[in-house]
């Protein structure tokens, strides 16, 4: 299965910011590919270093997960991080800019399940 995650939460809700990593997680050590999308506020969840400062309430954060597995994409909404001033030497690795036709992309697979948060 390739899950597609479209999520807008970030550091103004570490538990809900922590939500959509959680599931990719799971999905992930369950064999299945995810490609991740970016935008609004969890932007900033993708900028170097950010994301070890997030700590949700509950579920255990499971961001680097996500960002260093190979059979995961996450992909920053380029004109959300630029209104903030984010460039793309500033992601974490593996992390690159991306935009509509991206997550459009993702989800017309025929193997796509689309969850958004």
């Amino acid at each position: 299965m390739h899950y597609v995650i479209s999520t807008t939460w970030g550091p103004t809700d570490a538990t809900r910011a922590a939500l959509p990593f959680v599931f990719a997680a799971s999905a992930l050590q369950a064999g299945d590919t995810v490609m991740m999308m970016l935008f609004h506020d969890a932007v900033t969840i993708a900028v170097n270093e950010t994301h070890e400062k997030i700590i949700p309430f509950g579920p255990p954060a499971k961001f680097i997960e996500v960002f260093s597995n190979v059979s995961a994409k996450v992909l920053v909404c380029r004109p959300c991080a630029e209104v903030r001033s984010i460039r793309e030497d500033m992601l974490v690795n593996n992390v690159s800019f991306g935009g509509m036709s991206d997550l459009h992309q993702n989800i017309s697979r025929a193997d796509a399940k689309f969850i958004s948060f």
